[in-house]
């Protein structure tokens, strides 16, 4: 085996890199499937609401991979809040999980965000990380059995 040096290696520290994005998603995507053969493979899943002038209202984005689902972001625009949306993404969110074979879904939410919401729709808190990203915040995890 040949030992290399670390020197050998450049670094490049920044902001958003979509090539290296991807890159590093195929990587990883080669890696779990070898390491998951015979689970359903992982996919991304996506709800969208547009109003009547066909203006984005709300939108859920995360993934299925196996039995689990994940969401990674939701937002509701601000002046259709109150109106069902946020419940709305969710149910049509866990539908096509379960039609996926999914048995359950995670999600995190700060605590300036919308745990409460994520309570009410019947996910239970797994975790809660304290002093994040501020020291007077906190990052909840939840999960709900499908």
């Amino acid at each position: 085996m040949t030992e290399t040096q670390p020197d050998a290696y450049s670094s490049v520290v920044g902001e958003a890199d979509a090539e290296l994005d991807q890159r590093l998603s195929d990587e990883l995507d080669v890696v779990n499937a070898a390491a998951t053969v015979g689970t359903p493979a992982a996919r991304e899943l996506t709800v969208r609401l547009t109003d009547s002038d066909g203006q984005l209202a709300a939108g859920v984005s995360g993934w299925t991979w196996g039995v689990a689902a994940g969401i990674g972001m939701t937002w509701v625009r601000a002046d259709t809040r109150g109106q069902g949306l946020g419940e709305r993404l969710l149910a049509e969110f866990e539908a096509e999980a379960r039609a996926r074979g999914c048995t359950h879904v995670f999600v995190t939410s700060f605590t300036f965000q919308a745990p409460g919401f994520y309570e009410k729709q019947g996910y239970r808190e797994i975790f809660r990380w304290e002093g994040v990203p501020t020291p007077d915040a906190s990052d909840v995890h939840f999960r709900k059995e499908l």
